[in-house]
């Protein structure tokens, strides 16, 4: 397995994690105590612009621990130099993650044009960005084993 393959599989674990415990605090210290939370929308804005800083800073340490460790156990460096071929695949699940996303989008505020409450219009933001982002991860992989 290489790097790259290695790195997108840290990613998706490191997104599960962040999006799962997140998920679990927020419920946990918002929503089990006051369910009509859910309609506010002051809520879902502050719960998106907290988690995205969060986000950030713990896929940044992850893989920084994950660079460290793998220095560590294989003795290599981290490849500096990406090629066309790295640019291409990234291009592409970008690509992937892109309509992903848009899709999910739609989605969204379709169920906003059909009369539903909010928090499933935010619900179905967040669900597509995790999705989007799995997604990405799982074709960077796939294209890396089958090539481009």
């Amino acid at each position: 397995m290489g790097h790259q393959e290695k790195q997108s599989i840290v990613s998706m674990i490191g997104s599960v994690l962040i999006i799962g415990f997140y998920t679990l605090y927020v419920y946990k210290n918002y929503v089990a105590g006051d369910p009509e939370i859910l309609n506010d929308f002051q809520f879902w804005g502050k719960s998106f612009l907290y988690l995205i800083p969060i986000a950030i800073v713990v896929q940044i340490v992850i893989h920084i621990l994950f660079a460290i460790g793998n220095r560590i156990v294989t003795q290599e460096d981290m490849p500096d130099l990406t090629d066309e071929r790295d640019k291409l695949i990234e291009l592409k699940s970008i690509r992937i993650s892109h309509w992903i996303f848009v899709f999910g989008f739609m989605l969204s505020m379709g169920s906003l044009a059909l009369g539903m409450k909010p928090y499933v219009m935010f619900l179905t933001l967040l669900s597509s960005g995790f999705l989007a982002s799995l997604a990405s991860e799982v074709a960077k992989i796939v294209y890396y084993r089958k090539g481009v």
